[in-house]
């Protein structure tokens, strides 16, 4: 089990974020972290049938197995690290464990099409 393992599931017992675990969270991930739990917060993170997406500043992001399309996975992160995730892949993982996902019954390909 991962550090990530590891306070993922306790949000899911706590069913929200508490202090300890922004606390854990941005110790671990950094500013990362934060730009995961703001982006929960504000309900940037919308599951389609297709694909779990992260609204960004200036890109909507697709968040799939785990893994991102961003470019801070693909350039900047280990992918042998499992604690190593961009904050969009932290943004899916909190908004799971938490029940925060904005659920929308479409395709995103559909959706995208219309931005």
């Amino acid at each position: 089990m991962t550090a990530v393992d590891d306070w993922v599931a306790d949000l899911a017992t706590a069913g929200e974020l508490t202090p300890e675990s922004v606390d854990r969270i941005v110790s671990l991930h950094g500013e990362r972290g934060q730009r995961a739990i703001e982006a929960v917060g504000e309900h940037r993170v919308k599951e389609y049938r297709d694909f779990t997406v992260v609204v960004g500043y200036e890109d909507e992001y697709i968040v799939e197995a785990g893994g991102c399309n961003c470019a801070d996975s693909e350039y900047n992160l280990d992918p042998d690290d499992p604690t190593q995730l961009c904050w969009h892949a932290l943004a899916v993982r909190i908004a799971e464990a938490i029940d925060e996902v904005d659920h929308h019954d479409m395709w995103y390909s559909d959706v995208r099409d219309f931005l």
